[in-house]
């Protein structure tokens, strides 16, 4: 082989090198990123709808049709029973009745 194929050789060995031998090339570099707020901070003006569910198993037709003014209907709960709270329809957790002066209120004794 003479001295320019030998040159020759050498380039075309050289420029079919890999990148990761190019010392100017770095591996992944880390970003910094400005801390972003908690998304559910910019929702407390959101309304939302809780409900307390009260259900009465066993009631028929006929029992809903009787119903009157003053009319009383039993549940299966316990008073001392904790109650479903939903917010949306999603069960967020357990309450039960507390009497604060006049008024009938709930306790949350567990979220879920």
């Amino acid at each position: 082989m003479t001295a320019g194929e030998d040159k020759a050789m050498n380039t075309v060995m050289n420029s079919a090198l890999p990148a990761t031998q190019d010392n100017s090339m770095q591996g992944p570099q880390l970003v910094e990123k400005h801390l972003e707020r908690d998304p559910s901070e910019l929702l407390y003006w959101l309304p939302c709808t809780l409900v307390l569910e009260i259900p009465v198993v066993r009631f028929t037709v006929g029992e809903l049709l009787g119903l009157k003014a003053d009319s009383i209907v039993e549940t299966a709960y316990h008073q001392s029973s904790d109650l479903p709270l939903r917010v949306n329809g999603q069960l967020v957790g357990w309450t039960e009745f507390e009497v604060v002066g006049e008024r009938l209120a709930v306790r949350l004794t567990d979220l879920s």
